[in-house]
């Protein structure tokens, strides 16, 4: 590889994943805890929702 190329560089890294499915799993929380009357629950539940799915799917993956 020459200086002058870039090196080649990774897309989509696995902390990045598991922040997508914690981004996701908060907005599915808010709008249960909307529908329960409690956001600040149903956010805290999102958030634990979508950190056990994002460390799962890091885990089926890695074997």
């Amino acid at each position: 590889m020459k200086n002058t190329e870039k090196p080649e560089t990774k897309h989509g890294t696995k902390k990045r994943k598991i922040g997508f499915y914690i981004g996701i799993g908060t907005a599915i929380g808010a709008g249960i805890g909307a529908a329960i009357g409690n956001i600040g629950v149903g956010i805290g539940v999102g958030v634990a929702i979508g950190a056990g799915i994002g460390v799962a799917l890091k885990r089926k993956r890695n074997g």
